[in-house]
């Protein structure tokens, strides 16, 4: 008799990642240019000096690396939300090394999650984790609708207080994935002291405040300390996706919890990769080179959409969400652009508040955009 793993593995999709793989490899077999929007997995080099201090740090003697990381990664991190954000945070009680924000975010919710406390909130449409993550914790996952209408916020004010104190976490993420939308500083304030009134844990993933076109967004702990954890990654900052390497930011209380918690999942950052960190998070001339180049390759493609007449939406430098044309679906304006080699996400991938729109990655170069501009369908 063979093993039966958890109902819950057939019951789930094929992963985002996995479908999106499956497509540019079918697309690859075609023999024709490939111009690859779909999956946000930047193409630009990982900057030289990154790379060296990986190199530098691989020790002749391997050891476990410990939960808390190294002391000095820590200082890095402190020192990176001191510059970007003026916040002083104690690198010793408040930050947590991890092996990326995807990592971090799906094993947040097995130390929140309580019989007392099921709920778990999460945006719609959103990064697939923040619903896997709750599913496999034994969560209850309830979708927050994000709308053009609202500007892509959630409707607080539709949740009952009955269901506030029963939530565990409530997982915000701004910049947005996939919609590139922003959020104002009273929607963190408003959270923030739900959050407090009624003792749940909002967890607000930040990968993407350091892409930006025009006015640099906040971070949710410049507005409050209490029941607020930040989640940062290296990934799209540094060009750092396959290093795996984030932090989180809190409360000492609730980091030490984090730190307890996680010494039973043994998942620290290798110390060669924690070493790479600190280089990273102490370096902002790299990140401005990768903003402004995401940000020119925004530009271009936004420049063509509208010449098409297609409605864009998103303030992030990174992302481009994207009204399907009359009478098309998501997943026929996605086919019919594949058919060119232009790969993009159908929105309804990432939720059913997606429908009606696509997602564009502003992944290929900037020569590889102006040629899939020489081949969008009209």
């Amino acid at each position: 008799m063979k093993p039966q793993l958890r109902p819950l593995l057939a019951e789930l999709s094929a992963y985002l990642q996995e479908k999106a793989g499956a497509q540019r490899e079918a697309a690859q077999r075609s023999g024709k240019p490939v111009f690859d929007f779909g999956i946000g997995d930047p193409r630009e080099p990982t900057p030289a000096f990154i790379r060296e201090a990986l190199k530098a740090a691989i020790p002749e003697v391997s050891q476990y690396p410990s939960v808390a990381g190294l002391p000095v990664l820590r200082k890095a991190a402190a020192g990176y939300l001191k510059r970007r954000f003026g916040l002083a945070v104690d690198p010793d009680r408040e930050i947590m090394p991890c092996q990326g924000a995807k990592e971090a975010l799906f094993h947040l919710p097995l130390t929140a999650v309580s019989r007392e406390r099921p709920i778990c909130f999460f945006p719609d449409p959103a990064y697939p984790v923040y619903e896997r993550a709750i599913l496999f914790a034994g969560g209850e996952p309830r979708r927050m609708p994000l709308v053009e209408e609202r500007t892509f916020l959630p409707d607080l004010d539709a949740v009952s207080a009955d269901d506030w104190q029963r939530t565990a976490l409530f997982f915000d993420n701004y910049p947005h994935n996939p919609t590139g939308a922003g959020a104002p500083r009273e929607h963190h304030e408003k959270l923030a002291a739900l959050a407090k009134e009624h003792g749940f844990l909002l967890v607000c993933d930040e990968p993407y405040v350091d892409l930006y076109v025009h006015e640099p967004p906040h971070s949710a702990l410049q507005v409050a300390r209490e029941n607020v954890l930040i989640v940062h990654s290296l990934s799209k900052r540094s060009g750092m996706t396959g290093y795996r390497s984030g932090f989180m930011a809190g409360e000492p209380d609730l980091i030490a919890q984090l730190r307890e918690a996680r010494a039973n999942f043994g998942v620290a950052p290798q110390t060669m990769v924690q070493q790479a960190a600190v280089a990273a998070w102490s370096d902002e001339a790299h990140v401005e080179e990768r903003r402004r180049v995401f940000a020119d390759k925004r530009a271009l493609i936004l420049a063509h959409l509208r010449k098409l007449g297609l409605a864009v939406g998103g303030e992030g430098a990174f992302y481009l969400w994207v009204h399907v044309p009359a009478g098309e679906t998501s997943d026929s304006y996605a086919a019919r652009l594949g058919s060119r080699g232009i790969l993009a996400v159908p929105g309804p991938n990432f939720g059913p508040s997606g429908a009606g729109f696509i997602r564009l990655a502003m992944v290929p170069t900037i020569e590889d955009c102006k040629k899939a501009i020489s081949v969008w369908p009209t």
